[in-house]
């Protein structure tokens, strides 16, 4: 790890580091293109907002440990998720909301998201 890459790349790179490329993608809300692609200083779009995806993700205190996915989420991406339209396009990401609708974190991140 390069010590002049930027704080979000080395949080983002870290958590890849800890769980894989593809737990980071889903915890920083891209895809694990994307982010390995950022990872090697490949990334072609707006690296603006992959910056604040990341920090927003990364550096948030307040967070749950999803059942499903197995990973801490930050408790705005918890409630974004759970609080959606049922995705009926997608079996999977269906399964994972069928999920959070019985979830013990569910209120935790309705009450900690609306502050």
């Amino acid at each position: 790890m390069m010590t002049s890459d930027p704080r979000w790349l080395r949080l983002l790179r870290a958590e890849a580091d800890k769980t894989s490329i593809g737990r980071a993608a889903i915890r920083v809300g891209y895809s694990r293109t994307a982010v390995s692609q950022a990872l090697s200083g490949k990334y072609p779009g707006d690296m603006a907002k992959l910056e604040r995806m990341v920090l927003n993700a990364l550096e948030l205190p307040m967070a749950v440990a999803c059942p499903h996915l197995l990973l801490n989420l930050p408790t705005t991406m918890c409630h974004g998720f759970s609080s959606k339209a049922a995705p009926t396009h997608n079996p999977v990401q269906m399964m994972h909301w069928r999920a959070c609708q019985i979830c013990p974190n569910k209120s935790d991140a309705t009450s900690s998201s609306q502050d």
